[in-house]
């Protein structure tokens, strides 16, 4: 038996609503994990400190990313 061109469509139709869903959801948590990071750190502007080349401030934005893509991957 094989998937009928209906059934095909509904399922690349799924994945790409999926697909969406989870980029919405990656978007968003960033955006509230950075912004909660800048309320914490009042006293460092970290973005002038990746501009001037602290690594140390962008492996702690790069980690805080990656840790949010793995929540979001694992709710979706």
């Amino acid at each position: 038996m094989g998937l009928d061109l209906m059934t095909t469509i509904e399922q690349y139709l799924r994945a790409i609503g999926w697909t969406i869903s989870a980029s919405i959801g990656f978007a968003v948590g960033v955006a509230i994990a950075l912004w909660i990071f800048d309320i914490i750190s009042r006293d460092i502007d970290e973005w002038e400190e990746i501009k001037n080349g602290n690594i140390g401030v962008s492996l702690i934005f790069v980690s805080l990313i990656v840790m949010i893509g793995l929540i979001v991957i694992k709710v979706i």
